[in-house]
């Protein structure tokens, strides 16, 4: 079989080139993983994509993996989802390697400094995107933009632990559904 059409090396590198070259980790990942994913291949729906974001969000541990797992799994079962997450971890494993290896000479160097200081605004814009691409396929609309708003207002300012306020978009969801099907 030609390296070309095996999906298994494909998702591989896929997600290997991305956890190679993006900054800002799970959130600046996620447009790139759409664009390749959705609309470059068409292997998943934009629909698709947005649940299984929505799961990986939900769910423990590191976004990006998290979601190259549901995409591996829902491409090829538990050989796709080992496939995406060891595409996904294996750059980052390398990468902090060769780092904690020469660390100690340059990590007082200025310039370095002033370089990770540069990034920090751009690593910003790369998780914002993505959040107002997916508060458009969620159809978060003017109507309803009040439940994403209080919901970070209640974790930021009040503490409020995010599971209570997952319970609670849950339960609500629910409840809404129940009221529009009757």
């Amino acid at each position: 079989m030609n390296l070309k059409e095996n999906i298994y090396w494909q998702s591989f590198a896929i997600f290997f080139k991305l956890g190679a070259f993006t900054l800002g980790g799970g959130y600046a990942m996620v447009p790139l993983i759409e664009n390749e994913i959705v609309t470059k291949r068409h292997w998943l729906a934009k629909e698709d994509f947005i649940d299984l974001l929505a799961i990986a969000q939900s769910s423990p541990g590191i976004l990006a993996v998290n979601i190259s797992i549901f995409i591996g799994y829902r491409l090829r079962g538990w050989r796709g989802s080992l496939v995406t997450a060891f595409g996904t971890i294996l750059p980052s494993f390398l990468i902090i390697l060769s780092i904690a290896l020469f660390f100690h000479t340059f990590k007082d160097n200025p310039t370095v400094e002033r370089i990770f200081k540069g990034i920090r605004p751009g690593v910003v814009a790369l998780i914002a995107a993505p959040t107002f691409s997916m508060a458009k396929s969620a159809k978060v609309t003017r109507t309803t933009v009040w439940i994403p708003v209080v919901s970070a207002l209640l974790i930021w300012l009040l503490g409020f632990s995010p599971i209570w306020i997952i319970i609670a978009a849950g339960l609500g969801g629910f409840i809404y559904g129940k009221r529009i099907s009757n």
